[in-house]
C-alpha cells in the first residue's frame, strides 16, 4: 500500500479518525478532511508514519470539496482511494414534529457531501494515469433498518446505498471501484451513550453492546487493499449481540 493516496473525510474524530491513522501507519500519503483544523493535526500526529496533508473543509459546500480535492492534486498529483466518511447522526424527533434545518443539515452532510466528494474523485481518477481508484462509501445499519426517531439519518443512509450502487456502476469504465462498509455500534464518541441505554422499537430503552472501532478500520483496510480487478460491493460489520438488525431484537 506504500506511496498511494487516500483521501478520508470526517477524519478528526470517530471511525473517519482511527481509519486516517491506520492508513497512514501503513504507508499511504493521506489527506485529512474535516470542518476542525486542531482535530485533523491530531489525527495526524497520532500515527506512526506515512505522509499526512490536512485540509479543513466543508463537505456540504460545492466550492469547499473542490478546494480539497485540488489541494490533494497539487501535493500528489493523484487519488487511489476516497473514504466517504463524514456524516452526521441529527435530531432524535418523531417524524411529525421533525425540523426542517435538521433534516437539510442531515442530508446535506450524509447524501450530498458524500455525492460532491465523490463527484470530484470520479473526475481525478478517471483523467489521471495510471486511470482509476476506489471509493468507499460508510453506510450504516440504518441503510438496512432503521431506528427509530431518526427519520432523516436513515434515510439519507439508504440513499447513500444507491449512491454507492450508481458509482459502481458508472465507474466501470474508468477502472474506479466503490463498495459500501454499513457499520454497527462501533465504539466512538457517536455511540458513547448506547451502553447506558438507547430507544428501542418498542419504545423500552436498553443498554446495547458496542464493538472496538478497530474491527471497522481492519475492514476498510482490507477493502482499500484489494486490486481494482476485485471489490466488495457491500460489507456489514457489527457488534455481534446488538439488537434490532438480525430477527426482532
Amino acid at each position: 500500500m506504500g506511496g498511494r493516496v487516500a483521501l478520508v473525510t470526517g477524519a478528526g474524530s470517530g471511525i473517519g479518525a482511527a481509519v486516517a491513522a491506520a492508513l497512514l501507519d501503513a504507508g499511504w500519503r493521506v489527506a485529512l478532511a474535516g470542518r476542525r483544523a486542531e482535530r485533523l493535526r491530531e489525527t495526524a500526529r497520532s500515527a506512526g508514519g506515512g505522509e499526512a496533508l490536512s485540509v479543513p473543509a466543508d463537505v456540504t459546500d460545492p466550492g469547499s470539496v473542490r478546494d480539497l480535492f485540488g489541494a490533494v492534486a497539487s501535493r500528489w498529483g493523484r487519488l487511489d482511494l476516497l473514504v466517504n466518511n463524514a456524516g452526521t447522526f441529527g435530531a432524535s424527533a418523531p417524524v411529525e414534529e421533525y425540523p426542517h434545518e435538521e433534516w437539510r443539515a442531515v442530508v446535506d452532510t450524509n447524501l450530498t457531501g458524500a455525492f460532491l466528494c465523490a463527484q470530484q474523485a470520479f473526475l481525478m481518477m478517471r483523467d489521471q494515469d495510471p486511470q482509476g481508484g476506489r471509493i468507499i462509501n460508510n453506510g450504516s445499519l440504518s441503510a438496512h433498518a432503521p431506528r427509530p426517531r431518526t427519520v432523516a439519518y436513515a434515510a439519507s443512509k439508504h440513499a447513500v446505498t444507491g449512491l454507492t450502487k450508481s458509482l459502481s456502476l458508472e465507474g466501470r469504465a474508468y477502472r474506479i471501484a466503490c463498495g459500501q462498509i454499513d457499520i454497527g455500534n462501533a465504539a466512538t464518541d457517536m455511540t458513547g451513550g448506547f451502553a447506558a441505554g438507547t430507544l428501542q422499537a418498542d419504545g423500552s430503552v436498553r443498554a446495547e453492546p458496542v464493538m472496538d472501532v478497530r474491527h471497522v478500520v481492519d475492514a476498510v483496510l482490507y477493502m482499500a487493499g484489494l486490486p481494482l480487478e476485485a471489490n466488495v460491493q457491500s460489507m456489514t460489520v457489527l457488534a455481534t449481540a446488538m439488537p434490532s438488525h438480525v430477527g426482532r431484537g
